[in-house]
């Protein structure tokens, strides 16, 4: 069985809502329509009424059992307003000004996640990067104790004899371009927990490098070391299941016979799952390849260290990858409390990283 099957048979038993931003878009319509026909949750588009049926009826895509929200005629749009302006960043804001931005959809979408009228959000399929995280990052909650909010991709695959069968996390490889040591150790945490929760399997994480257990000695590699270091003693603290190891080259990370050479005794290399990159130089580009290359199935941005649920697609994203990244994000939300018992830390007032280029 593909490992999205998985996440849809535990999802059916739980159906979620999904907020899509950009409802007019053909493939995201026909996600929504598959998400819907599939019996995974409710989907929501949003967008000028007329619109959104005018593009369903081009591409020939069913919106029955769908809901399709304006947000410029939104019945809430005049409490989302108010608690916009109740935002310490956007105090003093005209209110024509904050009505504004609301209705855009990305900000809407993110109104509605932050107050429960939606489990997850999903949006990127055609805007940038900074259209998607912008509104998430000012207006959802961080979990406790995440100061960077990051992401990961879900990948599976054709050889089963690599990661989880076939199944990896790939991190971080859309939101931070230059993570600090800090934030190299929160993002293997993060991605090792949501493996974890996808997949049910051991996480074993490679700190990627190119190096392995000091066979270059630079600023680099110690900053690998350092951050390697920093989970590791995070990861027995929290008590949380996992294996973690570095710096290693991706070659150790992923081949017995390699490893037993380069890492003689390692608990990860050899059969890595989950792989951190040095940044996201490297890691953009490694899922890029292994997705078209490999031929891959791919899932993401998948967003972590945020209060709610929500993905940043990539703006080449195929209809069955929208509907797998929907799906990712609606299981999370099943089980989000039991992930993040210590949750209930403030909101952002600033967006809290750099956004991907």
């Amino acid at each position: 069985m593909k490992f999205i099957e998985s996440v849809y048979q535990k999802l059916r038993q739980h159906p979620k809502r999904v907020v899509f931003p950009e409802g007019t878009e053909p493939r995201v319509l026909a996600a929504a329509a598959e998400f819907v026909h599939s019996q995974l949750g409710v989907s929501i588009l949003l967008g000028k009424k007329e619109e959104v049926e005018a593009a369903a009826k081009k591409a020939k895509v069913s919106l029955h059992k769908i809901h399709i929200i304006d947000p410029e005629k939104a019945e809430d749009l005049p409490l989302f307003v108010n608690r916009l302006e109740n935002l310490s960043r956007y105090k003093g804001i005209a209110e024509p000004d904050a009505r504004k931005i609301v209705s855009n959809p990305h900000y809407f979408g993110a109104m509605m996640l932050q107050n429960g009228q939606a489990d997850g959000m999903v949006g990127g399929a055609t805007s940038n990067s900074g259209s998607v995280l912008r509104p998430l990052f000012q207006l959802i909650k961080p979990l406790a104790g995440i100061k960077s909010i990051s992401s990961c991709m879900i990948l599976q695959v054709s050889n089963h004899h690599y990661g989880e069968k076939g199944v990896f996390a790939f991190a971080d490889c859309g939101v931070i371009p230059n993570p600090s040591v800090e934030q190299l150790s929160m993002i293997a945490l993060e991605s090792a927990r949501l493996f974890r929760q996808l997949t049910g399997g051991v996480p074993r994480v490679a700190m990627l490098s190119y190096s392995t257990k000091g066979s270059a000695q630079t600023q680099d590699t110690e900053k690998i070391v350092a951050a390697t270091a920093l989970a590791k003693q995070a990861l027995f603290e929290k008590n949380q299941p996992g294996e973690i190891d570095g710096e290693m080259q991706a070659d150790t990370a992923l081949i017995k016979q390699i490893a037993e050479i380069k890492a003689p005794g390692s608990q990860v290399a050899g059969q890595a799952n989950v792989l951190i990159f040095p940044d996201l130089n490297s890691g953009n580009i490694a899922v890029k390849l292994v997705h078209r290359l490999a031929g891959g199935d791919a899932y993401g941005q998948i967003l972590l260290g945020l209060d709610k649920p929500a993905a940043d697609l990539s703006r080449g994203a195929s209809v069955h990858e929208i509907v797998g990244v929907a799906a990712i994000v609606s299981l999370q939300a099943i089980e989000y409390r039991r992930l993040y018992p210590d949750q209930g830390a403030g909101r952002y007032e600033t967006a809290p990283t750099a956004l991907a280029p």
